[in-house]
């Protein structure tokens, strides 16, 4: 399992369309995925998780990956969230 603390600097933060993108991408590994804030933790893989967390930009989540793929996932989530676009 890794662990690694992201900024998300997609420009309209995680919203509808982008929830969406990131269900999408963290969808394509077989690693079970999380992301934290505060005390909420949400499958990253679960479109109605990620739409109630309604998250800005700028907020800083904790994103974790379980799972033989776990490594790959990490890096195509956090660029993702990377982005200044949504």
């Amino acid at each position: 399992m890794i662990k690694q603390p992201v900024t998300i600097n997609l420009t309209a933060g995680l919203q509808s369309r982008s929830a969406a993108t990131l269900v999408q991408v963290a969808s394509q590994y077989e690693s079970e995925i999380f992301v934290e804030i505060g005390r909420k933790r949400v499958n990253a893989k679960s479109i109605m998780g990620m739409m109630a967390l309604g998250l800005d930009a700028g907020e800083e989540i904790t994103l974790s990956a379980n799972g033989q793929d776990e490594e790959a996932a990490m890096d195509s989530i956090v660029t993702y969230l990377s982005a200044r676009s949504s």
